[in-house]
């Protein structure tokens, strides 16, 4: 058997393995970081008892088990960088300003949907919930809110719908928010009842497009710090389905460091500093 850490990712593996990555979640593996796979996957491979990464691709594209080894190996390969409050400025554009033109907007029906779309652990729709809550106060209960955490890990939604995160989570919060919306219990900190009841979650793989329109639309979709794993392919599918499902006067927020340049999709910037953010053209 081959020693733990010395297992070597061939240039054909790596090709195969990547082209199943990609096939079934659309993030994309450059040349560069073929290191990521082999580094990532070595002690799984150990785990499994196999002697290389051939066995390690049949077992994952033919085994019996292959559905539930993608998750695995999904959860190994990818990072959930997350944390309540990421990108604070963003959210106050949020906040201030689409929140409150929103909220007008829809002062007859008083329903107000949004969707974070690759949610990761839940910090960015239990935030937004929190944002909701400071903002409409009492008058919540007159509203029918309706927030929805999607991602593609299982593994990262299980600790999303615990709403129960370590201090790590919760380090770039305001110690009075952090007072208010958490109850710290040793050295985990749980979420209020009030807000964790105000997310769903749910699997979703954004290639599926056909499983995101089950959904139906949204007057803010954030999906943000994932386009920059797609390839040019993968972000036009993906900022076409957020078209779709948006409503006219809907807000797509994206990443500090994504851009919608350059993809054939009818959004506009909006011309706020620090949005990040787009609408229907």
């Amino acid at each position: 058997m081959t020693a733990v850490g010395n297992f070597t990712l061939s240039d054909q593996q790596f090709e195969s393995l990547r082209k199943v990555v990609y096939d079934r979640s659309g993030i994309h593996f450059p040349e560069s970081k073929k290191y990521v796979l082999e580094s990532r996957l070595s002690r799984r491979l150990e785990e499994l008892d196999f002697d290389d990464f051939d066995q390690y691709l049949m077992f994952l594209t033919v085994g019996p088990y292959r559905a539930d080894e993608f998750q695995e190996m999904f959860n190994r390969i990818t990072i959930n960088e997350t944390s309540f409050f990421r990108n604070e400025p963003q959210l106050e554009v949020f906040e201030r300003d689409i929140l409150a033109k929103l909220l007008e907007a829809r002062s007859d029906s008083k329903r107000l949907r949004i969707w974070s779309s690759a949610c990761s652990s839940g910090e960015e729709p239990y935030t937004l919930a929190i944002q909701l809550h400071r903002t409409l106060g009492v008058r919540l209960s007159d509203w029918r809110i309706d927030i929805l955490g999607t991602d593609i890990s299982e593994k990262a939604l299980l600790v999303a719908q615990s709403g129960r995160y370590t201090a790590y989570s919760i380090r770039t919060m305001n110690p009075l928010l952090l007072k208010r919306y958490f109850t710290q219990e040793g050295s985990f900190y749980q979420i209020d009842p009030t807000i964790q009841s105000m997310v769903n979650f749910d699997l979703l793989n954004l290639k599926d497009k056909f499983a995101a329109k089950r959904f139906g639309s949204w007057d803010v979709i954030f999906c943000r710090n994932v386009m920059i794993y797609f390839d040019d392919m993968m972000k036009t599918h993906c900022v076409q389905l957020f078209h779709d499902q948006l409503e006219p006067d809907g807000t797509l927020f994206i990443g500090h460091s994504e851009t919608l340049r350059n993809i054939d999709v009818p959004f506009e910037p909006i011309p706020i500093p620090q949005a990040f953010a787009y609408g229907k053209a």
